[in-house]
């Protein structure tokens, strides 16, 4: 059972060009927060999960997709919008696999949204928990298992277990719920404001 998104009830019905428009701007808006970092122990965070989420939960399941989609294009062409400036240079990198995951983040927040679940605050945490857990599948995959595949060579390629937990996972958890709850936070507010319009 559908039901209606953060855009669709801002902006009605979603036209072409408005979806166009909507991909275009998401794409920035995870550029630019790509771009941020704030301080945190053990390691700094980005934004950049933070926009994905909102961008899932505001877009929906496809349309959010689509915008990552977009934003990894973005970065391929050669355009500086990953974290810390990188380009799709970063796809022969470490993180190759988290970007990927990106995708599924957006899908599954969206698929959240559309569903019903992400509207109230402890909804849209628990979806947005799901979804950034979801990232790490590829994420960790990808220096364990793929990158190897692919002819890549470097410390981090075929990593154990223990590796993948100290370099890739552990570091970025705490960051990534308070990640969620923000978006949580910012998508129930949104709501709520609305809902009184």
């Amino acid at each position: 059972m559908s039901t209606t998104t953060l855009s669709q009830a801002a902006f009605g019905e979603t036209t072409l060009l408005r979806k166009a428009l909507l991909v275009l701007g998401g794409s920035l808006f995870i550029a630019i927060a790509a771009q941020v970092s704030v301080p945190m122990f053990p390691v700094p965070m980005t934004l950049q999960m933070l926009a994905i989420l909102l961008v899932g939960f505001a877009f929906g399941a496809r349309l959010g997709a689509a915008t990552v989609l977009v934003y990894l294009g973005q970065g391929l062409a050669g355009l500086p919008v990953f974290a810390n400036g990188m380009n799709g240079l970063a796809f022969a990198g470490p993180t190759a696999g988290f970007l990927i995951g990106f995708v599924t983040v957006a899908y599954v927040a969206g698929l959240a949204a559309e569903r019903g679940f992400a509207k109230g605050f402890v909804g849209t945490t628990v979806a947005a928990l799901v979804a950034s857990a979801l990232v790490y599948i590829p994420g960790v995959a990808w220096p364990m298992l793929v990158a190897s595949s692919f002819g890549l060579e470097a410390g981090w390629v075929g990593i154990g277990a223990d590796k993948a937990w100290a370099w890739f996972m552990g570091p970025f958890l705490i960051g990534d719920a308070v990640k969620a709850v923000i978006a949580a936070l910012v998508v129930s507010g949104a709501w709520k404001v609305l809902r009184r319009a």
